[in-house]
């Protein structure tokens, strides 16, 4: 089979002028409702990605008493509770397949004196939570877990969160190797 060639020609040009709008980013998203959930007041986040994993962590929030309104695609507002002001929820946080939001949640919420449930689905559950618990049990948080430290997790959170000094090579070094 013969194999055909085309020559490509370039030529100098002026630029390239023009907008882009670049798509928001999961890891920030997630990172940015939380921040605004823990102040006092309002905070406004533009180019929020509006994926399922991110509504899972705006859902848990709106459920611990934060506000949290959409404006427009990827605008939204959040009233936030400061910390230590989440409210004791009615109901288990199901964090869906997300999970981002389950391991920084489980963090937020250790800062208010609650107690709080969090599950997902059935890959979620399946999935170790050690590395976050480790740490925040240093600073006077307390879990209720099953023997593999796997969802479903009862979260009471610490009255007087202590400061540590935690290194997670450390840590994960010392949890994979027992």
């Amino acid at each position: 089979m013969d194999e055909v060639f085309e020559s490509v020609e370039s030529q100098h040009s002026s630029g390239l002028e023009g907008e882009l709008i670049v798509p928001g980013d999961k890891s920030i998203s997630h990172r940015a409702l939380i921040l605004g959930a823990l102040t006092v007041g309002e905070t406004i986040v533009r180019g929020l990605l509006e994926s399922e994993d991110v509504m899972c962590t705006a859902n848990a929030l709106e459920t611990l008493g934060a506000k949290i309104v959409r404006k427009g695609s990827g605008l939204w507002s959040i009233q936030g509770v400061g910390i230590g002001g989440f409210k004791q929820p009615d109901n288990v946080i199901d964090c869906g397949n997300s999970g981002t939001s389950v391991r920084l949640l489980m963090g937020a919420v250790s800062t208010s004196n609650i107690n709080v449930t969090f599950t997902g689905d059935s890959s979620l559950r399946k999935r170790p939570m050690d590395r976050v618990l480790l740490p925040l049990t240093e600073f006077g948080t307390s879990f209720s877990t099953n023997i593999d430290n796997k969802l479903p997790i009862h979260v009471s959170g610490s009255e007087e969160p202590l400061p540590i000094s935690f290194m997670f090579l450390c840590c994960y070094h010392i949890l994979t190797n027992n």
